[in-house]
C-alpha cells in the first residue's frame, strides 16, 4: 500500500515539472521556421479591411485580402482533429472546405471571441440529408479556450478544434476589428 503512495507522489510532481516547463518554454517553442516568422508580422494597419480570407487548410494558413485583392497578412492556424477532407456531419472533427461568408460575430465567445462562418450551405445540409445525419454547424474563427490564453502559438502544434479554425487570442482580436461582415472566406484542401 505504501508504495502506491509513491508512486502516486512521484507521478504528481512529474506532471507538476511539465506543466511548469509548458509554461515557461517560449511560445514558439516547437514551432515550424514559417509558423514563426508568420507570428512576427506586424498588425494591420489601422483603417485595413479585410474583404476576403483564404484557408489554405494543408498549409495551415489564413490569408488577409482588402478589397483590391492585395494580400494584407497571413495567419498560422490550426484546425479541427481530423482536418482531412470536407467538413460533411456534426462531429466529424473536420474543418469545412468551399465558399462561404462570414456572418457573426461574437465578442463573449467561449474561445475568446469569434468570427461566425456560414457552414452549412444548401449543399452541404442536403448530403448530410440524404445520409441521415446532421451536418453540424457553429463553425468559427476563434481564439483559444477562456482561461487558456497562456497557451499562446503553441495551439500550432496540433490540431484540436471540432471544426473551427485557431488562431491566438491577439489574432482573434485583430480579425474581429478588421474584417467586414459577410467577407468572402474560402476554404481549400
Amino acid at each position: 500500500m505504501k508504495w502506491l503512495k509513491w508512486i502516486a507522489a512521484i507521478l504528481a510532481a512529474a506532471a507538476l515539472v511539465l506543466a511548469a516547463l509548458w509554461f515557461w518554454l517560449p511560445q514558439d517553442a516547437g514551432l515550424k521556421p514559417r509558423q514563426k516568422m508568420l507570428l512576427q508580422q506586424k498588425p494591420l494597419p489601422e483603417h485595413a479591411v479585410v474583404a476576403r480570407l483564404v484557408v489554405r487548410k494543408g498549409a495551415r494558413e489564413m490569408d488577409a485580402y482588402d478589397e483590391a485583392g492585395m494580400l494584407l497578412k497571413t495567419y498560422p492556424i490550426s484546425l479541427g482533429f481530423n482536418p482531412q477532407g470536407h467538413k460533411q456531419f456534426e462531429g466529424d472533427g473536420k474543418t469545412p472546405e468551399g465558399s462561404y461568408v462570414i456572418n457573426d460575430r461574437n465578442p463573449n465567445s467561449g474561445y475568446h471571441k469569434n468570427l461566425g462562418v456560414s457552414y452549412p450551405n444548401a449543399q452541404d445540409k442536403a448530403f448530410a440529408k440524404s445520409q441521415g445525419k446532421s451536418p453540424g454547424g457553429d463553425i468559427k474563427i476563434h481564439g483559444l479556450p477562456n482561461g487558456s490564453g497562456g497557451i499562446g502559438a503553441r495551439h500550432l502544434l496540433r490540431d484540436w478544434t471540432n471544426g473551427c479554425i485557431a488562431v491566438t487570442d491577439a489574432e482573434v482580436d485583430e480579425l474581429y476589428r478588421h474584417v467586414k461582415y459577410k467577407a468572402q472566406i474560402d476554404i481549400l484542401p
